[in-house]
């Protein structure tokens, strides 16, 4: 089955659907000032975006129906945005059309305590909803790293993690249900509220990390889990990288699975002694941060087993904080690498891959040679108990920027080359797509073509995401 393919909208084109949508939307609904249309139209990757025609404020779930409606009636582009912290571009116009804001839309609607059970809107800040939860004793442990500004929207529309993944895994493992509004405008309820339910194929999961290509979220209901009653931090200093996944075995060994379990590489381990975020001993060449949760009496006993076991393996040193400023202060190195390597270079790009656990030592020493060869700095950081490495490429100059390339196609067919996979939480966007062939056979991906057309058969939601265009092999 061929994709839909949308062409660029005419003014003419343009001028009618706009005015068509006025008849429709409430008076200051619909912005095209360019200050507005400027500031919708990037987010935090390195993807060039086309100037949106206007920008959307739709204000209820009907609204957004209405706007489909007249969207779908004459072909023009949408892409739905909530806090634009992606980093892959799924959020950035790529052809003239609307931009749709859901920033508006943060109502919790509803936490049941008895069902352990949130119903949220798209626009709600994920670290809103945690506060919101664990005031009534319960927990969402999705944690992606942007917790403070990103929106449960965006998390269900990339299938977000975070740190926290290791033990309570992603996004998609706690959507139980969505109301969505599809490509023609047409209402739907997938999933269900219970813990439990096979009615019918799986549409949730397949909307879950559909980079708003397949449907647009509206209402999203999720499952909670009971809040942990202690979490003790620590860090663990190594001597080489090589030492991590063995690192990450030694607590699995001792059957205690982590909740949180980072990774920082010998180059940004330097930038923390550059900057004395934290004292790091001399000779250690990777850290790894590593949280545990339960109750008071097992947390305490397992920090003690961990920490001896550590460093009879070899680990340089161990530190522990039992106490929230402690914590805080440790999960303070993590937070701030983004912002210092952004400080090292005048760009910064972020490929977010996967390898098996076991194989994520290697992958570093792959990155090393990578960055060699094409002469581009690539430090690392990331989640280690789950083989989620942020491989960061930084660049000056236009020279510097032709050899980013090469390099990131190299990266890409090592992981796959170790029977990982290209994002595992940042998605395709606009800027990894067509490395989509590098990991799918060409079957599978024309069977992912056939459902987005059945789903959008004028090929108007977020154009140009996640599918590669045609005529691209493995790039």
């Amino acid at each position: 089955m061929q994709a839909p393919a949308v062409s660029a909208s005419s003014p003419l084109v343009t001028d009618t659907a706009l005015a068509a949508l006025g008849r429709v939307l409430p008076s200051g609904a619909i912005r095209t000032d360019a200050d507005t249309r400027e500031a919708h139209a990037r987010d935090e990757s390195e993807a060039a975006p086309i100037l949106p025609d206007a920008v959307v404020r739709v204000g209820s779930t009907d609204e957004l129906c209405r706007t489909m409606q007249v969207a779908h009636r004459h072909g023009v582009p949408v892409v739905a945005r909530g806090a634009g912290t992606g980093r892959a571009g799924g959020a950035v116009p790529l052809r003239p059309g609307w931009v749709l804001a859901f920033d508006g839309w943060r109502d919790l609607e509803e936490i049941h305590v008895g069902d352990a059970v949130a119903v949220a809107r798209p626009g709600l800040v994920l670290g809103e909803l945690h506060r919101a939860v664990e005031a009534e004793g319960l927990f969402y442990p999705p944690d992606a790293n942007s917790w403070a500004s990103c929106t449960i929207g965006g998390n269900v529309a990339t299938n977000a993690g975070g740190p926290r993944a290791f033990k309570y895994g992603v996004t998609g493992h706690y959507v139980l249900g969505l109301e969505v509004v599809t490509a023609d405008g047409t209402r739907l309820n997938v999933g269900r509220r219970t813990k439990k339910g096979v009615t019918g194929y799986d549409l949730t999961s397949l909307l879950v990390g559909s980079e708003g290509t397949l449907a647009l979220t509206t209402r999203v209901t999720l499952h909670l889990v009971p809040k942990p009653e202690a979490v003790r931090t620590m860090v663990v200093f190594l001597a080489s990288e090589g030492a991590i996944a063995d690192a990450v075995g030694v607590s699995l060994r001792e059957r205690v699975v982590p909740r949180c379990v980072e990774l920082l590489d010998a180059i940004t381990l330097e930038v923390l002694r550059e900057h004395r975020v934290i004292d790091v001993p001399t000779g250690a060449r990777a850290l790894l941060l590593v949280e545990i949760d339960g109750d008071e009496e097992t947390v305490d006993r397992q920090l003690e087993r961990l920490g001896s076991r550590w460093l009879e393996s070899g680990a340089l040193e161990v530190l522990v904080a039992k106490h929230g400023a402690d914590r805080e202060r440790l999960w303070n190195v993590r937070r701030q690498m983004s912002r210092l390597l952004r400080e090292r270079a005048a760009h910064k790009l972020s490929e977010d891959v996967v390898v098996p656990r076991s194989r994520i030592g290697d992958l570093l020493a792959r990155a090393r040679v990578i960055s060699e060869r094409h002469r581009i700095r690539m430090p690392s950081y990331g989640h280690a108990g789950d083989g989620n490495l942020h491989v960061n490429f930084l660049w000056d100059d236009d020279e510097e920027r032709a050899r980013v390339g090469p390099a990131i196609d190299a990266l890409l067919e090592a992981v796959v080359g170790m029977r990982g996979t290209l994002t595992g939480e940042h998605g395709l966007g606009a800027l990894k797509r067509d490395h989509l062939p590098i990991e799918q056979a060409p079957a599978l991906i024309e069977l992912q073509r056939g459902l987005k057309a059945q789903l959008d058969p004028r090929g108007i939601l977020n154009p140009d995401k996640v599918l590669p265009g045609r005529g691209h092999g493995a790039c």
